[in-house]
């Protein structure tokens, strides 16, 4: 009997989902066929070995959804894919219910990434990838992406990276990533967070905490499209952890360009402190950066630093940083700031930063705290409260 195209499509996304779970070695279960567009197969794989962990990663096809069992995995090569999801059917590599995970890189070759997509319409939730040789987690010219939940600790190179052209549309929720430290070059590159070499709309980082990185907590070089980033925390960046002798690391909470890129980025209820240079800086960045409501505290240089550009700076706060609240240049707008003329520093009602590294909430949030809160409804972060 001849199939009918529709039947054809079918019988061939039900095949490659077969396909996906027996790789994985672990019984694959079809849960259906997507709704509005193609036909994908949605196939559940649980994995509980790194080689099922790398096969199921590889083989994914649109709608497979990757459960890893709690424990800690030691990948022999790189986790990577280049197939994409669609809006409807999307990849999803995420931890077994409640259990914990760890994908450790520590056995990969030198200079190895430990995750390396190419795809779109991915979800990747409650992992945590450490011990890299190089980058922890990578996404290229990802569209449509969540990666939510997730921890990027003591990889060799930057923690979390989105890059590439067409890197559109992507959502980074509640990310811890510290730790992260490029040893062959001293320190110079190794960031909390880096969208960089590449351009795409529609990109937001929020809830994300990114402390204690050789470089910058997050980074924006050569990334020509706007960024958004709001309640996330940057802080103790720069300090040589590791004793290198040619430490190189920069130590910006918030670098918001360089490359020569002209971003107008949004920068809304941030803090950063404790870092070995800036609070928040536009690295040369000349576009129109938006920042409101962030707080800069403590950090060795400047709270913000917007000597070229055209930013416009309002309702910012900054206290006890040690080059000044503000470097502005003639172009930058600042108003209702607490260094402004005429505005009021609120006092913080807690200057222990003891409760900004505890649990996040359930949720995945940034965890409850006093600290650098005022009450103020009019200058400085929220620090995540309501």
């Amino acid at each position: 009997m001849l199939l009918s195209a529709g039947r054809h499509r079918r019988t061939r996304t039900l095949a490659i989902a077969a396909a996906v779970a027996c790789a994985s070695g672990a019984g694959g279960v079809y849960l259906g066929l997507s709704g509005g567009g193609a036909q994908a197969a949605s196939v559940t794989v649980t994995v509980s070995t790194a080689a099922q962990l790398e096969a199921a990663v590889k083989n994914a096809t649109a709608g497979t959804v990757i459960q890893v069992r709690g424990g800690t995995y030691y990948p022999a090569a790189t986790l990577k894919s280049t197939a994409d999801g669609t809006r409807s059917a999307r990849i999803t590599l995420r931890a077994y219910g409640s259990e914990k995970v760890r994908i450790d890189g520590s056995e990969l070759p030198d200079g190895s990434w430990l995750a390396d997509l190419h795809g779109d319409h991915w979800t990747v939730e409650n992992l945590a990838f450490v011990n890299s040789p190089a980058q922890g987690f990578v996404a290229t010219s990802s569209v449509g992406g969540v990666f939510r939940n997730l921890v990027t600790a003591d990889n060799g190179d930057s923690g979390f990276t989105l890059r590439g052209d067409g890197t559109t549309g992507n959502l980074v929720q509640n990310l811890d990533s510290h730790g992260n430290y490029d040893p062959a070059d001293h320190g110079q590159n190794a960031d909390g967070i880096a969208v960089k070499f590449g351009s795409g709309t529609g990109n937001r980082i929020t809830g994300a905490r990114l402390y204690d990185n050789s470089d910058d907590g997050l980074d924006l070089w050569q990334f020509s499209s706007p960024v958004t980033i709001e309640h996330s925390w940057a802080f103790g960046n720069g300090e040589n952890h590791w004793h290198d002798p040619a430490f190189e690391g920069n130590g910006n909470g918030f670098e918001l360009g360089g490359g020569g890129a002209s971003v107008a980025h949004v920068v809304n209820d941030n803090a950063a402190w404790g870092n070995t240079l800036h609070g928040f800086t536009e690295n040369s960045n000349t576009g129109a950066i938006a920042l409101n409501r962030n707080t800069a505290y403590a950090n060795a240089h400047n709270g913000f630093s917007f000597a070229t550009g055209k930013a416009r700076l309002g309702k910012n706060l900054a206290v006890g940083d040690k080059g000044g609240p503000a470097e502005l240049g003639s172009a930058t707008v600042s108003t209702g700031n607490n260094w402004d003329s005429g505005a009021t520093t609120p006092p913080f009602r807690s200057t222990d930063a003891t409760s900004a590294y505890g649990a996040r909430r359930a949720d995945g949030s940034l965890p409850a705290t006093t600290f650098l809160t005022t009450g103020s409804r009019t200058v400085g972060s929220t620090m995540g409260t309501p």
